[in-house]
């Protein structure tokens, strides 16, 4: 038996050569004899030379149908690796155990050429959909019951290590698995694994490799990155607050090793929680990578929606968040929604954290791709009872100045957001009608002398030493004469009297958040 098993291994290669001639009509034919006896054992290795994505559709199909009925009555009997490699070793002459070590052979080849159908760009969409399932049926039915979770997990490393595009495959493991809650457990669990694995040489690499110039290899760590994160995105966190049972794909579900295993007995708390502990990691340590611009920003987009409320404790992000606030620009805008929701709902203390605001109002904000939820979040951020009558007449001015050189729906934010400030903190209301001032007996005013000189610093970083408080509007009263009719008619929003919160209400911004010069010219016409 030991020599017909080495001797079929090494005559696939000529079957392999020889499968184009073979058809459908004998393939079936070599799977049926395959499944009636064990004289026909060799026959697995003629089919399994068939499971290629080169190989046609129908002839991969039977021997992949082949192959799964052959295998899964004999999972039970399959041995270990471990000892199958012990009794490759000592040249046993039981023939069971030297059955057995070949059977795990023949079934590793059978995992490996399932996840290369199921990973692969050229496999076509029936032969991937039917390797994935048969994988999956392995994963639940491998261990007794139990989630195999060494097969589940080359399969993820494949995934990540992929360097053509894994979204059709992605998208049948999301539409498919996804709902089951110990798919994503094991999905989250090999995620953390295989990213700390990448972190690790990254990490090696930089202080070697890409030094010396190695940009193939951190090419293939931006694909793996990449990978990871489509991963993540397409597995997403079930609703953890929500489900009170949890659907399961194998048999025992969520079993570790020193706890009773129990679809039964693990409550819906309990698994819950390891969920979201798992889930916790695998994000953690993607957010360690040194991720490409382009990720990092969708990132930063949808983290307040996709991971902060799955967390059991998201002040965790904090570190991430306040990072990436820090930077400037664009990715300080997407960081805002995060780092808000930090600050609001888990009590996160950034003292710097307005004066950062501050100075992200630029000209630059009112074109960003993102600029409606970020000025949607300016206007929370605003509302905060934090805000004192120096930082609400800074921010006020500030959005003014800016309106001499915004974009016609820039210009009617700025007039609702200041709207609503002037209408939130009453004794800033002066900066609407601020008239010279008269010199008194002592030769002194309260206010500069000279009239047309602004005391407000727009350069200057600190919002409350901007001298805004002894400034005015004025940029807002030259809107009167805009060329758009639409914002020279929402300036005189500003002439009510905003002191008497009674009889008006604040702007909403959305209403205005999502304008461009393309909804300005629509109205237009």
């Amino acid at each position: 038996m030991a020599k017909s098993s080495s001797a079929t291994a090494s005559g696939s290669k000529k079957r392999r050569s020889k499968s184009g001639a073979l058809t459908h009509e004998k393939v079936k034919s070599l799977g049926q004899e395959l499944l009636s006896s064990r004289a026909h054992l060799n026959h697995a290795p003629a089919l399994l030379a068939l499971l290629t994505p080169s190989t046609p559709l129908s002839i991969a199909l039977e021997a992949l149908i082949s192959l799964q009925s052959f295998f899964e009555p004999l999972l039970p009997s399959i041995p270990s690796a471990s000892a199958a490699a012990a009794a490759a070793e000592g040249e046993s002459g039981d023939p069971d155990l030297v059955f057995g070590a070949w059977l795990r052979q023949r079934f590793d080849e059978f995992v490996a050429a399932l996840i290369e159908l199921s990973v692969s760009p050229h496999s076509d969409d029936a032969i991937r959909e039917v390797a994935l399932d048969a994988f999956m049926d392995f994963v639940k039915l491998g261990k007794d019951g139990r989630f195999h979770s060494a097969i589940y997990h080359k399969f993820l490393h494949a995934v990540v290590h992929a360097t053509d595009s894994i979204d059709p495959l992605l998208e049948l493991l999301g539409s498919k698995y996804s709902k089951y809650a110990d798919v994503c457990y094991f999905t989250y669990t090999s995620l953390d694994k295989i990213t700390n694995s990448l972190g690790s040489q990254i990490t090696g690499s930089g202080k070697d490799g890409l030094q010396n110039g190695d940009d193939s290899s951190e090419d293939r760590s931006v694909i793996c990155i990449c990978n990871i994160y489509n991963v993540l995105v397409h597995i997403p966190a079930l609703d953890f607050q929500k489900e009170s049972t949890f659907d399961m794909w194998s048999t025992v579900g969520i079993s570790l090793k020193g706890e009773k295993n129990s679809s039964e007995g693990s409550s819906a708390t309990h698994i819950n929680k390891k969920l979201k502990v798992k889930f916790t990691k695998a994000w953690l340590a993607f957010l360690k990578l040194p991720l490409p611009l382009d990720v990092y920003k969708e990132v930063l987009a949808t983290i307040h929606q996709n991971v902060i409320p799955s967390m059991p404790n998201p002040a965790i992000l904090c570190d991430f968040l306040t990072r990436s606030y820090d930077i400037g620009g664009v990715i300080s805008v997407m960081a805002l929604s995060g780092l808000f929701i930090l600050m609001t709902q888990h009590n996160l203390e950034y003292p710097k954290f307005y004066d950062k605001l501050y100075a992200l109002l630029t000209p630059a904000v009112f074109m960003a791709k993102h600029r409606s939820v970020f000025l949607q979040l300016l206007d929370a951020c605003l509302k905060s009872s934090y805000v004192s009558a120096h930082l609400a007449a800074s921010f006020a001015k500030r959005l003014s100045r800016l309106a001499l050189s915004a974009p016609p729906a820039g210009a009617l934010i700025i007039i609702a957001l200041i709207h609503n400030l002037l209408r939130r903190h009453p004794s800033i209301n002066f900066l609407v009608h601020w008239e010279a001032p008269q010199d008194d007996t002592t030769g002194e005013a309260s206010l500069p002398k000279k009239v047309g000189a602004d005391p407000f610093n727009n350069e200057e970083t600190d919002p409350t030493k901007s001298g805004a408080m002894c400034s005015s509007l004025w940029e807002i009263d030259t809107l009167r004469h805009h060329y758009t009719p639409a914002v020279s008619r929402f300036v005189a929003s500003l002439e009510n009297d905003l002191t008497i919160r009674a009889k008006t209400t604040e702007m909403k911004i959305t209403d205005f958040s999502s304008g461009s010069y393309a909804t300005v010219f629509r109205d237009e016409v």
